[in-house]
């Protein structure tokens, strides 16, 4: 019996899932806080990028410039 495009991807995707899922519980205690770290880290990045771009403040335009930096920075320790 012959087999859709549909049933062909679902079958791919549940098998992509099943390697994603075993290489997150390989991941150490450690490298799993250091992963959240780092989303965590560029997520804020985003935000503060997105506010840097919205705002014609000067005085917060600076303390974002500052913001973004230190992100940054703290982004590079953590790769």
């Amino acid at each position: 019996m012959a087999r859709g495009w549909e049933s062909k991807a679902v079958e791919e995707q549940q098998a992509q899932a099943a390697v994603a899922s075993e290489s997150r519980q390989r991941l150490t205690t450690e490298q799993t806080a250091r992963k959240q770290r780092a989303e965590t880290l560029a997520l804020c990045r985003k935000r503060v990028l997105q506010q840097l771009l919205a705002t014609q403040n000067l005085a917060y335009r600076r303390s974002l410039e500052l913001a973004l930096a230190d992100l940054e920075q703290q982004l590079a320790r953590l790769v």
